[in-house]
């Protein structure tokens, strides 16, 4: 009985032992083909482009349009525009982009310094070009300044952690 206890440590240590050389042979849980692009690929990008497509064709006025209502229960009408569906899909995008943060590879690193070019080209548009100076694209530019900043300290933590396990 004793003997199974040790038996059970040895094996937890040779499980560990493998996932440590698979990691370092490159092997560790990441997707064959596409999965590095994908990992690099910053998506905050998304709505920001969509945004200055429709700014730059349709101005402001474009982006503050409502595309449908809707009659609540209340009696008062919902309205939803084209701004709040691409705040909506920066969220989204956001979310994304946190759940990606929890790596700490190359490709990870470069997302990073990726979104950081995201946000430092989304303050200079906001500043700079009158069409992108609402509400909207303020927040847009707000959500690529978060994910630059949990991207860099969720990454510091994970790989933190992954230090200790390694010790």
């Amino acid at each position: 009985m004793a003997n199974g206890g040790d038996q059970g440590f040895f094996l937890g240590m040779m499980a560990s032992r493998r996932a440590r050389e698979r990691r370092a042979a490159g092997e560790g849980g990441q997707q064959r083909g596409g999965g590095a692009l994908f990992n690099i690929f910053p998506l905050m990008i998304i709505p920001v482009i969509i945004y200055s497509i429709v700014a730059v064709i349709g101005g402001q006025e474009a982006v503050s349009s409502v595309l449908f209502s809707l009659t609540m229960v209340s009696g008062e009408e919902w309205r939803l525009s084209l701004g709040d569906i691409l705040v909506i899909l920066g969220l989204i995008a956001l979310f994304i982009e946190t759940v990606k943060a929890a790596g700490s590879g190359t490709a990870t690193i470069m997302n990073h310094g990726l979104s950081m070019l995201v946000f430092v080209v989304c303050l200079a548009l906001f500043l700079l070009v009158g069409s992108f100076a609402t509400s909207v694209f303020f927040i847009l530019m707000s959500m690529t300044l978060i994910d630059t900043l949990a991207g860099f300290i969720i990454t510091i933590v994970a790989a933190r952690r992954d230090l200790a396990v390694a010790e």
